[in-house]
């Protein structure tokens, strides 16, 4: 069995896969504030799967995404300030308690490496290289080429969301203006709605179906900025498929419509545009997949086998 954890904001997806990658048991539990609640957190998530008839003896590794900056060869996170973490060292928190190796690795990039993984399940078809976008409070991608996650030289392969696309666009909290997050990320549209809701995005685009100018600008603005991420991460990577995850996305059709048709409206002036066909490059993660943790899981195992093989090496 290996295990592998989402760690999330206010919950933490766990789930036990078996040696065929099948997902065998999976529980949720609240995520506790700072590194001490998050570190026992994890444990008692993984205690939890035990619940679920998952023999924790078999346990041969325990994967995490989280939130932040992650050293991916140590396992340090750093600066997860949704969860109240400036610094934690995860595999020193719980490794020993937990008797298995822990690897450790930032949620966008373990959620594409999951979404790689679950896509190539769901239809059959092989594909080289996919990009996840994911469109929550922030923007963020992660890339998988060949069945390998890019971190790129210094981890932030990825890091789209801070790419200015309109120079004339709204204020960015990183200080440019017209970022791809200013423009589609959750937390910024919502702060330039500033009304009361629980579900900010999804009011606005009712609003704007009803015909509210300001929601209708905002939508807008929110399709013109996952489509600047589609097209930053094709032009780039040239990956054979972007997928769209992350709450933004409980949206659904409403929003692939939207940022269909302003990929199709950009590339009316250009021929090579065209011949991208970057519409048809764009799909939308299943709802209430567990990309992040099944991703975890299996960065987990890579990690497990590595430690194997250099223990094999060592010994002779």
């Amino acid at each position: 069995m290996r295990v592998g954890l989402d760690v999330g904001g206010t919950k933490t997806d766990a789930l036990a896969v078996d040696d065929d990658s099948r997902i065998v048991a999976r529980v949720r539990r609240p995520t506790g504030w700072g590194p001490d609640a998050v570190a026992q957190g994890v444990l008692e998530a993984v205690r939890a799967l035990a619940g679920e008839g998952v023999d924790l003896a078999s346990v041969r590794s325990v994967g995490v995404g989280i939130p932040g900056q992650v050293d991916s060869a140590t396992g340090r996170v750093v600066h997860a300030v949704n969860l109240g973490v400036d610094d934690l060292d995860l595999p020193g928190a719980v490794e020993d308690e937990l008797g298995v190796p822990i690897a450790v690795e930032n949620d966008v990039k373990a959620a594409a490496f999951g979404a790689y993984a679950l896509r190539g399940r769901r239809d059959g078809a092989a594909i080289r290289s996919m990009a996840y976008l994911n469109l929550g409070t922030g923007i963020a991608a992660g890339i998988v080429s060949d069945g390998i996650l890019w971190r790129g030289a210094r981890g932030a392969a990825g890091e789209v969301g801070h790419i200015s696309v309109d120079p004339n666009g709204p204020l960015c909290r990183c200080g440019q203006r017209g970022c791809i997050e200013a423009l589609a990320g959750g937390g910024a549209v919502a702060e330039r709605w500033a009304r009361r809701g629980e579900l900010p995005v999804r009011d606005i685009f009712d609003a704007a179906e009803t015909g509210d100018p300001s929601a209708r600008q905002l939508r807008a603005g929110l399709a013109r900025g996952v489509a600047a991420g589609v097209r930053v991460l094709v032009l780039t990577a040239d990956v054979d498929i972007v997928v769209l995850g992350g709450g933004v996305t409980g949206l659904g059709d409403r929003l692939m419509r939207d940022v269909e048709r302003e990929l199709q409206a950009s590339a009316e002036a250009s021929a090579f545009m065209r011949s991208l066909r970057l519409s048809e490059r764009v799909e939308l993660l299943p709802p209430g997949s567990p990309a992040a943790a099944l991703g975890a899981a299996l960065i987990g195992a890579a990690g497990d086998a590595r430690h194997d093989t250099e223990e094999a090496l060592v010994h002779g």
